[in-house]
C-alpha cells in the first residue's frame, strides 16, 4: 500500500482504491441543508405531538415552508454553481422567512409549548442566517 491507495502489480491504483478515496460533496454537506433537515424534523415532531384541528392549516404550511427549504436547496445544489442554484436558495430563503413566521403564529396562539418554540425559533433562524450567507457568497455584486 502506497499512500492509502491499493496497488497493481504496474504501480498503479487500482479503480477500486480511487474511488474509495474519492470524497463526493452533495447538497447533504451543506451545513444550510443539514440544519434546514433538522428544522423540517422538528416540525414534523410538532405536529405529531401538537396538532389540534383548529390550526391544521397552520400546521400544513408549516409543513410544506419546511420542507420546501430542504429540498429547494438540494435541488437547487444538483444544477451545481449556477443561476439555477441561486434561484433555488433564494426560494428557500424565502420559505426559511415563512417558516419562521409560521412558528411565531403557533406560538402566540399558545399551540406549542415555550420549550418546543424556543428550539424550532433557534434552529430556524440558524437556517435563514446560513441561507443569507449562501446567497451573498453566490449572488453577483450589483
Amino acid at each position: 500500500m502506497e499512500s492509502g491507495h491499493a496497488l497493481r502489480r504496474n504501480g498503479c491504483p487500482s479503480s477500486q482504491a480511487k474511488v474509495q478515496s474519492l470524497v463526493v460533496k452533495t447538497h447533504r454537506s451543506l451545513e444550510a441543508w443539514r440544519e434546514a433537515r433538522r428544522v423540517t424534523v422538528l416540525v414534523l415532531e410538532a405536529s405529531r405531538a401538537h396538532w389540534k384541528p383548529w390550526a391544521s392549516a397552520l400546521f400544513g404550511q408549516l409543513l410544506r415552508s419546511s420542507l420546501s427549504v430542504q429540498l429547494n436547496i438540494a435541488e437547487g445544489a444538483a444544477f451545481g454553481r449556477s443561476p439555477s442554484y441561486t434561484r433555488h436558495l433564494g426560494i428557500a430563503y424565502g420559505s426559511a422567512v415563512e417558516t419562521g413566521e409560521l412558528i411565531e403564529l403557533l406560538s402566540e396562539a399558545g399551540v406549542l409549548p415555550a420549550g418546543m418554540v424556543a428550539t424550532l425559533r433557534e434552529h430556524s433562524s440558524l437556517s435563514q442566517r446560513l441561507l443569507v450567507g449562501l446567497l451573498k457568497r453566490h449572488r453577483p455584486m450589483s
